[in-house]
């Protein structure tokens, strides 16, 4: 068989695989609890917090949406036309137009006019969760996380765009293959990594302090049969006043973290409750399930690149001869960009599915529905989160159930509805 019906015949093994793994380890059947519960929650939260959520995202809408939009805009101009090529050209140049330097220096560049382009509605964002007191951040402690993310970004990025370019270089008619094994052990190795590389870049982790909490955490820990290398405190409050908690990491560098913020807001009680959701996620695998799509998922779209460059009129369109070639990365990101629009509604799905399935697990693990619900209460409360958005927005962008949702879920639980 030729590379292209081979590359046909991997995509199409690849997509049984993604199935198959999304059909045995996403919770599909998992509904939100009655609405009736729902609306019965609503009513109860204080009218006037509801109202101020409600400004809040109201304020924030414009800003996001034109900067979805803009975002797309400047990926497809600089990916169907030959503008794109043309900048990783110049970023070549001084360096002979070598192809190192145009697959690293021109991706930055691309992605450094894209950045540009949206950052005065980023930091319109900004004025707005500063005025509601969501952000604490001054503009030079903003600026210089937005610096931080550029630069781990560029890294990251710069070291993705070297090896596909060495491999589309030294294999021109199979890097397909080197390439997609290569983007599936890049999400793994960074599902390691990045919980003790990166995430201390932008915020101080500590061991939570002996004392009663810790004690009682470790042991719902081990009581769960989850192992967990340690439970750790971000100084979130030096920038928000959000609160929050996640599980990251797979085996030696799994460890839970509670937001500092959390420690001061909520009762000891309801860090227990939230600790055990995070600890649901460990229990069910949900990091190593996230890991395992994103790797396939990652296969999968090196392959898709491939296919894709067989179409003349996408290549013309961007001015280049090859999708293989450092001139078509404004064209690698375009396409990226998109499929991200396309499948965002499918992600935000399943991870509400998890997130409600994680949900459970705490009310399980705790067998306290009452300081469930209360802490549902308190994290809408200080994220000024909308508890019941509008539908369509929710279903296109929710990555958890809604504040209602959560409350209805401890209510049916109560109930003695699993």
């Amino acid at each position: 068989m030729t590379p292209r019906m081979w590359a046909l015949v991997s995509f199409g093994v690849l997509v049984v695989a993604l199935v198959v793994v999304a059909a045995l380890t996403v919770p599909w059947h998992r509904a939100p609890a009655p609405r009736a519960d729902q609306v019965a929650a609503l009513g109860q939260l204080p009218a006037e917090q509801v109202a101020r959520a409600r400004r809040f995202h109201a304020e924030l809408r414009p800003g996001s949406y034109a900067g979805m939009a803009l975002s797309l805009l400047v990926a497809l101009v600089l990916g169907l036309t030959p503008i794109g090529a043309r900048l990783v050209e110049l970023a070549g140049r001084p360096f002979g137009d070598h192809w190192l330097a145009r697959a690293v220096l021109g991706g930055m560049l691309v992605v450094l006019a894209g950045e540009l382009l949206t950052l005065p509605l980023a930091a319109w964002r900004h004025t707005i969760v500063v005025r509601y007191g969501i952000s604490i951040q001054s503009w030079g402690g903003w600026g210089a996380d937005l610096l931080k993310s550029f630069a781990v970004g560029a890294v990251l990025g710069g070291l993705a765009l070297a090896g596909f370019f060495a491999v589309t270089h030294a294999a021109p008619r199979w890097w397909w293959a080197f390439g997609a094994a290569g983007a599936a052990g890049l999400v793994v190795l960074l599902s390691f990594v990045l919980p003790v590389v990166v995430e201390p870049i932008f915020n101080k982790f500590t061991a939570m302090p002996d004392g009663p909490l810790r004690t009682e955490l470790i042991a719902l820990a081990d009581a769960d049969g989850v192992p967990v290398r340690d439970v750790l405190v971000a100084d979130a409050s030096r920038r928000t006043r959000a609160v929050n908690a996640y599980v990251s990491g797979l085996g030696p560098t799994r460890r839970i973290v509670v937001y500092d913020t959390l420690l001061t807001e909520a009762t000891p009680e309801e860090v227990v409750s939230v600790a055990a959701h995070e600890l649901g996620h460990a229990k069910d695998g949900d990091v190593l399930t996230g890991t395992l799509l994103g790797a396939l998922g990652a296969a999968l779209a090196v392959i898709a690149l491939y296919l894709l460059g067989s179409w003349a009129g996408l290549l013309r369109l961007a001015g280049v001869d090859s999708i293989g070639e450092p001139r078509a990365i404004g064209l690698l990101l375009a396409v990226a960009a998109v499929a991200g629009l396309l499948s965002g509604p499918g992600q935000a799905f399943v991870s509400r599915r998890i997130e409600a399935r994680a949900d459970q697990h705490s009310l399980a693990l705790t067998g306290d529905p009452a300081t469930f619900e209360a802490m549902q209460r308190r994290l809408g409360t200080l994220n000024l989160s909308d508890p019941d958005p509008p539908t369509w927005e929710f279903l296109m962008f929710a990555s958890h159930p809604s504040t209602v949702q959560r409350m209805a879920a401890a209510r049916a639980y109560a109930r003695g509805e699993r």
